[in-house]
């Protein structure tokens, strides 16, 4: 995934904290800001310490980023998500990571399934 779909700084994050939509499962909280201007979506990523060592937090983003990039044609491109992992992701492989952020995308009404 390019580096221009990521948001790395601190105030775009708070914009999406202050000004979006929050929606929860059990592993992941998705934050979401529309922003019509935007060409493609933008992902930002927090894995806290508390899931696991530097390698197990850096494996979990993986996961996350290859999901996006999997899922990135039916996923609304004006928008910015904020994804944080919560400590059952830990226990998770890739696949269970994949189908818990579709739920949770479902859930927000931000992925179109029509177009698998």
């Amino acid at each position: 995934m390019k580096k221009t779909f990521r948001i790395k700084k601190s105030n775009d994050f708070q914009a999406v904290f202050r000004r979006g939509k929050s929606v929860a499962n059990r592993q992941f909280v998705l934050y979401t800001l529309k922003k019509e201007e935007q060409r493609h979506f933008r992902i930002g990523l927090s894995v806290s310490k508390k899931i696991g060592n530097a390698v197990k937090r850096n494996q979990i983003k993986r996961y996350i980023r290859q999901v996006f990039q999997e899922l990135s044609d039916q996923v609304d491109p004006t928008k910015d998500y904020v994804i944080i992992a919560r400590k059952p992701v830990s226990e998770m492989d890739y696949h269970s990571v994949k189908k818990s952020l579709e739920h949770v995308l479902k859930l927000s009404k931000n992925i179109d399934m029509k177009k698998r």
